[in-house]
């Protein structure tokens, strides 16, 4: 009897990859396999990355159901922002995310928009969605969680919070190198704007420029903005003075500001006022003129906060630690060298 022929049927979806055919395909152990894959262990950089391509190459799944019930751990992180509208965080937030996928983990960000009530509601979402761990740049030097994350490791950026590991840049030694470039460059009369002073990253990098500027020069005005290119009218006023040939602003992001106030006012940058910022963030270099700031290592301090995070999952008695990077000059157009008489 002939069988009629009917529908062709699709074909079956191919079986997933076992962790032990990765671990045959690149020639290692299943435990090295496993480590590759799950951010853990001790591997060569070159080794894992080795086995990630190879698991990429066959198509490698993680079961993270399966995951979190064998080992306890579910592969993300969180990441917990205070302000994405400011181009310094976006920027951060993707070192964060390239560090981690880089090590198996997946990453949740939120924005708390500068609310400590979002903020917290931020960390408890993260907590209820048992993340392995937390990356938190706080909006202040204040811990709104309380108990809220006790038992979740947890590490800060930029912040200083008693009882946390935190990852920060030299401020103080910032604030100085943009006092000397200004007084190098021939200022004697400079104006300092700071952000908010409720943060210890701020006060640093502001009083250490402080100061430098007193002990060399004339500090022409000390006030203070938000983090934002709108200016304050107290601010306004200082500029509109022209009290100071320069000025240092404790972030780019006021030091655009000030930039674009000053064209506003018929105050050319940098030939009537020069100035300087901090944090590099990725706007300063397009700027017009390109900003002159201080560099924070953001690349390198995100991948030291994922790095101490995930050594926090695998080690929770291990002591807390400050680690504090180096910052340094970026020199470009907006500070003009005066000519010294």
């Amino acid at each position: 009897m002939r069988r009629k022929p009917g529908k062709k049927t699709a074909a079956a979806p191919s079986k997933r990859a076992t962790l032990k055919e990765v671990a045959k395909a690149a020639g290692v152990s299943l435990a090295s396999a496993s480590y590759a894959i799950n951010g853990t262990g001790s591997l060569g950089d070159a080794t894992r990355q080795h086995i990630l391509e190879v698991a990429g190459q066959l198509g490698y799944r993680q079961n993270l159901a399966a995951r979190a019930t064998r080992t306890g751990k579910t592969g993300t992180l969180g990441l917990v922002l205070p302000d994405l509208t400011n181009p310094f965080f976006p920027t951060l937030a993707q070192s964060v995310i390239q560090t981690a996928r880089q090590r198996a983990y997946s990453v949740f960000v939120t924005d708390t928009e500068g609310s400590e009530e979002l903020e917290v509601q931020s960390l408890r979402l993260l907590v209820e969605h048992g993340v392995d761990g937390i990356v938190w740049f706080p909006i202040g030097d204040r811990n709104t969680a309380g108990s809220l994350i006790a038992g979740v490791p947890t590490v800060i950026i930029d912040r200083s919070i008693p009882g946390f590991e935190s990852i920060q840049a030299d401020y103080a030694g910032g604030g100085r190198l943009a006092a000397e470039h200004l007084i190098e460059a021939g200022h004697t009369s400079i104006g300092v704007i700071s952000g908010p002073t409720d943060t210890l990253s701020m006060r640093q990098r502001c009083e250490s420029a402080i100061a430098h500027i007193r002990q060399h020069a004339r500090l022409a005005f000390h006030v203070s903005n938000a983090f934002s290119v709108d200016l304050e009218p107290k601010v306004k006023e200082a500029i509109r003075s022209r009290e100071a040939t320069a000025v240092f602003a404790g972030a780019d992001l006021i030091a655009l500001g000030v930039m674009h106030y000053a064209r506003s006012i018929r105050l050319e940058v940098p030939a009537q006022l020069s100035v300087i910022g901090f944090d590099d963030m990725p706007w300063a270099a397009m700027s017009s003129p390109p900003l002159t700031t201080i560099d924070m290592p953001l690349g390198d301090m995100a991948a030291e906060a994922v790095g101490a995070l995930l050594r926090r999952t695998e080690e929770p008695g291990e002591s807390r630690r400050r680690i504090v990077f180096d910052t340094t000059l970026v020199e470009r157009a907006s500070v003009r060298r005066l000519t010294r008489r």
